[in-house]
């Protein structure tokens, strides 16, 4: 009997993805945000609450990167080239970041020019990853087993959306996380960002749940279609119970914690959205997760050293949050 290695491969890349987009993504939605901060003692404080842990972040990407070369490489052989273009720009963007990042507090005779990198960077790095997930729904040209679409293709009017969406998504995210580790007057600019970020993100939602089914019509199929039609009813129904909970919890002063979580919730139903709309294709349109995979024996080989490393890297990630927990401050860090 031939031991069925996919759905295990399927789990990982899909946690290694989703983590890489909640961990990066609030520390880039503090990016974003750190572009309006009026003041250097403000830039500092931002930078304080993501200091510790935004480079562990990244470690996601590398996991969900390599996984999908050596778990699934006919899907990596075609959708890398597919969005080779913005995965570039996104990986230079997140390079000028980090440079950035390090290069603000060691070079302050040009403190103004790294710090208008550090944000430029995250906007330009967010902007490129919702090129890419644009770009992947909507799904590419490809004859065989080989993408024959041009370079850049993936550059249409849903994906540039799809684009100023995740601005806001992680624009959220990166307010939720500044509301939780800062306090003040900081806190009270956090919560007006975010009202506005979540603004953006439901209508963004909407916009997008609207238009995909539109591009596809077995999306449309696989949600208006009954019986699942009621079988898929809690996803939209939750999306705006947690939406209505976000909004109040931004606006209560005592709700430190809430504003976070409910965005956290809220990006969670949106993936399981996306998933559900694609299951189980990992090239929409052409090929299923299945039909993509490695051999078995290369599937048994990479799991074994991924059950090793997969829980190192998640007790070394919830240590170092559980760490530096508590609000940050200017004088004294972390308390």
């Amino acid at each position: 009997m031939i031991l069925d290695f996919v759905p295990m491969w399927t789990l990982i890349l899909g946690l290694a993805v989703f983590f890489y987009v909640l961990l990066d993504g609030f520390d880039l939605g503090v990016g974003i945000l750190y572009n309006f901060a009026p003041d250097t003692q403000t830039r500092n404080l931002l930078m304080n609450s993501i200091a510790p842990i935004w480079d562990g972040n990244e470690t996601w990407l590398v996991l969900g990167g390599l996984g999908l070369l050596a778990a699934f490489p006919l899907a990596f052989a075609i959708i890398l080239p597919a969005v080779y273009f913005p995965i570039l720009v996104m990986l230079l963007a997140l390079i000028f970041r980090g440079v950035a990042f390090e290069f603000r507090f060691r070079d302050a005779e040009h403190l103004t020019f790294w710090d208008r990198a550090f944000g430029c960077g995250s906007v330009v790095a967010t902007f490129a990853q919702g090129v890419v997930l644009g770009a992947f729904i909507q799904g590419f040209q490809v004859t065989g087993r080989h993408f024959t679409g041009g370079s850049l293709d993936c550059i249409t009017p849903f994906s540039l959306f799809t684009g100023i969406a995740l601005l806001f998504g992680y624009g959220l995210l990166g307010a939720g996380w500044l509301i939780l580790k800062t306090e003040g007057q900081l806190q009270a600019a956090a919560r007006k960002q975010a009202r506005l970020c979540f603004l953006g993100t439901l209508a963004a939602v909407a916009i997008v749940s609207l238009w995909t089914p539109l591009v596809d019509g077995e999306i449309a199929q696989r949600w208006f279609a009954w019986p699942n039609i009621a079988f898929l009813a809690p996803v939209p129904l939750l999306t705006a119970l947690f939406g209505v909970l976000e909004w109040r919890a931004i606006a209560d002063t005592r709700a430190d914690l809430k504003p976070f979580v409910y965005a956290v919730l809220l990006f969670i139903l949106s993936y399981l959205g996306i998933a559900i709309s694609l299951f189980p294709m990992i090239v929409p349109h052409h090929y299923s997760l299945w039909q993509a995979a490695s051999s078995p024996d290369t599937q048994i080989f990479l799991g074994i050293g991924t059950v090793f490393l997969l829980p190192v890297i998640l007790v070394y990630t919830g240590w170092s949050y559980w760490v530096f927990r508590g609000k940050v401050r200017a004088d004294t860090g972390y308390h």
